[in-house]
């Protein structure tokens, strides 16, 4: 008797879970069947959004460290005199276990809180110079302002943060995904009336520092680690 008893409830305990299941599979095509847009935008910012390490999403006003996303490739991100005295240039520490400086990201949109791909966005280093001035990324310009050797665009420091237009153009980037990582792109869309030259940020070897610039070498494939 009782594992005739045994045999009934196990059986309705299967047809009870089998029932929820239909129960929830028709809901959930109920759901994407009258609300597909909105399914569609969840799934469509759910691949926007850019995330660090630990899988939390980049908030601006945040800080954080970019690593290479491949070990062996070197440390994190920092600021070094290159050329001339108080021109600091963006680089790459040599040493895989630095981490480098801090970095905070501010959208073109400053209503925005998360940070997402594609977006036009102001890197600058949480740090001070000893020049005391800006420590906001920008694309170097000419002659003795970023663009030396052979033509090469290095990006260096003393940018300016917001005002989005032609005056601020070289100062935008933007975060892309690229396998296992991100990637900076240079192409602003804050002037729609600009002529400029889109790339991918890579690095190069110079005397034994590596530093950021516009390259068609590849781009630096890297990670965000909060600080």
């Amino acid at each position: 008797m009782n594992l005739l008893r045994n045999q009934i409830v196990r059986r309705g305990k299967k047809e009870m879970d089998y029932s929820y299941l239909k129960l929830g599979l028709l809901i959930s095509t109920f759901l994407v069947s009258f609300f597909p847009s909105t399914f569609s935008q969840l799934a469509r910012n759910s691949t926007l959004l850019l995330v660090d390490t630990d899988g939390h999403q980049l908030q601006t006003n945040t800080k954080y460290y970019i690593f290479p996303a491949q070990s062996g490739n070197g440390g994190g991100l920092a600021l070094s005199a290159k050329d001339f005295p108080c021109q600091y240039y963006v680089m790459q520490e040599n040493l895989e276990d630095s981490n480098g400086l801090p970095l905070k990201f501010f959208p073109a949109d400053t209503k925005q809180q998360i940070i997402s791909l594609s977006s036009d966005v102001n890197i600058a280093f949480n740090a001070a110079t000893i020049c005391v001035q800006s420590t906001v990324w920008r694309i170097g310009g000419g002659g003795n302002n970023g663009d030396n050797n052979g033509g090469r665009r290095y990006v260096i420091s003393t940018g300016v943060a917001g005002h989005p237009g032609a005056d601020t153009l070289n100062n935008w980037f933007r975060f892309e995904k690229i396998g296992i990582g991100y990637k900076i792109v240079f192409c602003p869309s804050v002037c729609n009336t600009c002529k400029f030259v889109c790339g991918d940020v890579g690095v190069f070897s110079e005397n034994g520092k590596r530093w950021l610039g516009l390259t068609d070498d590849g781009p630096f494939v890297f990670v965000f680690k909060k600080a």
